[in-house]
């Protein structure tokens, strides 16, 4: 209940009937909830401690890998307003506590590095929670598993959300995943017991039956609660949307996070991978042999983007380059290349190809054209980029600074792959092209880089070029004509 200055408004706070009801309905010692986007995960954790707000010596804690996972917009300490603040608690921004009103608390913090758990080597909490678990480590569950204890009669408890994703985690709930890599329905929500000894983790259907395997252990009971989207009606009502943002997923991304649309009531796919043919599958990739094969396109911008190795040594890194051109919707592979360059020779080699770019940009009509290449960490990164940059004098030219890993930069362009929005020239060299990146991740990854580079350069602003005027073409080029 809260008061207005004019009416007193009764607010109901309670769990969607369904799988978060039953995550905070379990009596297991450690409940994992989840298994796919969109299931209510952080509402639900949110929700747990309130059960406990009238013990003055209750304290929890909630744990994101991250700081800014906690405080970003919408995030989980701008949901907690929304249930923690109508109980009467007291928010204290500064170091990310609710105090309610008989003195419980519950804490939000982050555990980024490993070291951070020198922090808790003192600490005591009846409730420990911990959002997206598959992104923490091992060693920091089950060293803050030993930090669960209570003094405040209330028995402690972990309770924990997931999205699928390879690793120990989805080894440590394996029982529950069948081997397609999606959830056993027939033992979602069954528990189960558990002891470690020595890093390893022994199962049984029975507290009794690990108790006399092992004399004088004190095994833990856990399970594991499926929810997806389906199940979260309030977001399906709030936000159609989210559904089709999914849907736009990379096929890895999309199967972990929403999964089989034939089942998707199996939740998320706890065991699919990035391997070859799954980031990038070569029959996704559409032929061309004229840009008037596709109907319709006029190119408003291009990028040739530079992923640069600077040696010729037998084993290294390639120079990779791609040249890509766009109109709003479609993305074209009009140049490949994997070569690998004497450290004195790249300046030369990538003046060599911006010369040859050159004439293609005329040939097709296109005056907006970049060159890119990515600069590596630090101040020698910052130093060479400025040395590239005086031999473009004139150009649209800059390095662009690596953020996240290769993965994650080249899902943008994976997924309009697979929704049939990339073309490539048939040429001499896209038998090469093709099998490079059906293979990724593989140990070289040039021309991949090149190409979600060039693709993430030229995505940044479709909606600007949106509203430009059509750019008309010019005199034909005879020995460039297959470009156009």
């Amino acid at each position: 209940m809260y008061q207005t200055t004019s009416e007193v408004e009764e607010i109901e706070i309670r769990p969607q009937p369904g799988p978060q009801e039953a995550f905070l309905s379990s009596w297991a010692d450690i409940v994992l909830y989840g298994g796919a986007a969109g299931g209510g995960k952080t509402y639900g954790l949110l929700l747990e401690p309130t059960r406990h707000v009238n013990n003055g010596k209750f304290g929890a804690v909630i744990f994101r890998r991250s700081y800014p996972e906690i405080i970003e917009e919408g995030a989980m300490w701008d949901e907690s307003y929304n249930i923690y603040s109508h109980l009467g608690a007291i928010p204290k921004i500064g170091n990310l506590k609710w105090t309610f009103p008989a003195g419980a608390r519950v804490s939000f913090a982050h555990l980024q590095y490993e070291r951070d758990l020198d922090d808790y080597k003192g600490a005591q909490i009846p409730l420990l929670e911990f959002d997206q678990l598959e992104t923490f480590t091992e060693r920091m569950f089950f060293y803050m598993m030993s930090r669960n204890r209570s003094n405040c009669g209330i028995a402690s408890y972990i309770r924990a959300t997931a999205n699928p994703e390879p690793g120990w985690l989805a080894d440590f709930i394996d029982w529950w995943i069948e081997d397609d890599g999606y959830a056993d329905l027939s033992r979602v929500g069954v528990v189960r017991w558990f002891i470690r000894f020595n890093d390893v983790t022994f199962w049984a259907d029975t507290k009794e039956e690990l108790e006399e395997r092992f004399p004088g252990s004190l095994p833990k009971s856990f399970t594991f609660i499926l929810a997806s989207l389906l199940d979260n009606k309030i977001l399906m009502r709030n936000d159609p949307g989210y559904l089709a943002n999914l849907q736009a997923l990379n096929r890895v991304d999309r199967l972990r996070l929403l999964g089989d649309s034939n089942q998707p009531e199996r939740g998320g796919n706890w065991k699919v991978k990035e391997e070859a043919g799954e980031l990038f599958d070569r029959d996704w990739f559409i032929k061309i042999t004229s840009l008037k094969d596709i109907e319709g396109f006029k190119p408003r911008a291009a990028c040739r983007f530079f992923d640069l190795a600077a040696s010729e040594k037998k084993g290294s890194d390639y120079t990779g380059d791609i040249l890509m051109a766009t109109d709003f919707q479609k993305f074209v592979i009009m140049d490949a290349r994997n070569k690998r360059v004497k450290d004195a020779d790249v300046e030369k080699y990538m003046v060599d190809r911006v010369e040859r770019d050159i004439f293609i940009m005329k040939s097709i009509g296109c005056d907006d054209y970049r060159v890119r290449w990515e600069q590596e960490g630090g101040a020698s990164g910052k130093i060479l980029s400025t040395y590239y940059m005086k031999a473009f004098v004139g150009f649209d030219c800059k390095g662009i600074p690596s953020t996240g890993s290769k993965i994650t930069r080249a899902k943008p362009m994976s997924s309009q792959t697979e929704a049939g929005n990339i073309y490539v020239f048939d040429d001499h060299w896209t038998k090469e092209y093709l099998a490079h990146m059906h293979s990724q991740p593989a140990d070289h990854d040039d021309m991949m880089d090149g190409s979600s580079g060039a693709f993430n350069e030229l995505a940044e602003n479709v909606l600007s070029w949106a509203n430009t005027d059509d750019l008309g073409t010019i005199e034909d080029f005879e020995d460039l004509s297959r470009w156009r």
